[in-house]
């Protein structure tokens, strides 16, 4: 059966996304100065060369455990969700070939036809909540695991229905005293993890975190 996975950056305060990255100010990287904290907590994954050939940005990154973690985690993903918020700025940053190659589910109250775009990913909207969204992605993931990609209202949806069975976390020594925060608004017992796997490097420590 597709596990369901969490794989997302994350401050060392413990926020997914600094104050003022947001769609109203995407381009205004300066705002709050989100811009050059954004680039700090993702600088990892942008010297990666399994990276650098998925989003087509040339050849040339870093190989080694880091960048095999990466391959390894879009190998196994067979659909990926996502919030209405995340996949805005993904519609406005993303290359024309988004960097998914699987169906996308985005999670979203408005009604959209299919978003098909080249290399294989195609974006759906659901608007029947994240139980309706996941049970579909169970039928679609062909054998393959279940992504789930943010952003943090969406993982705590999840997380509160007991869905998520791994959470890797590339924690990144940033701090940023205010933005979205990724462990809040969950129930009183919410699920409880183990630590899986670590992964030291000067960028981010990688953390691998399983059910319990």
């Amino acid at each position: 059966m597709s596990k369901v996975f969490v794989n997302i950056g994350l401050s060392l305060d413990g926020y997914m996304a600094p104050e003022g990255m947001n769609i109203e100010h995407w381009d205004r990287p300066d705002y709050k100065n989100w811009g050059a904290k954004w680039g700090i907590l993702m600088s990892w994954i942008l010297k990666q060369q399994y990276f650098r050939e998925n989003l087509k940005f040339g050849p040339g990154g870093e190989t080694g455990p880091v960048n095999d973690m990466l391959r390894h985690t879009m190998e196994r993903s067979g659909v990926s969700i996502m919030g209405k918020r995340m996949f805005d700025a993904g519609e406005r940053s993303w290359p024309d070939e988004a960097p998914f190659h699987t169906p996308v589910y985005v999670l979203t109250h408005e009604k959209r036809e299919p978003w098909v775009r080249p290399g294989g990913t195609t974006f759906y909207f659901f608007n029947d909540g994240p139980a309706s969204a996941l049970e579909k992605a169970r039928e679609s993931a062909g054998g393959r695991d279940i992504r789930i990609s943010g952003g943090a209202d969406v993982i705590q949806q999840y997380l509160n229905m007991g869905a998520i069975d791994e959470l890797e976390i590339a924690l990144a020594p940033v701090l940023f005293g205010s933005g979205r925060r990724l462990f809040e608004n969950l129930h009183e017992a919410p699920p409880q993890f183990r630590i899986d796997q670590v992964l030291n490097t000067p960028d981010a420590t990688h953390l691998r975190y399983v059910r319990a």
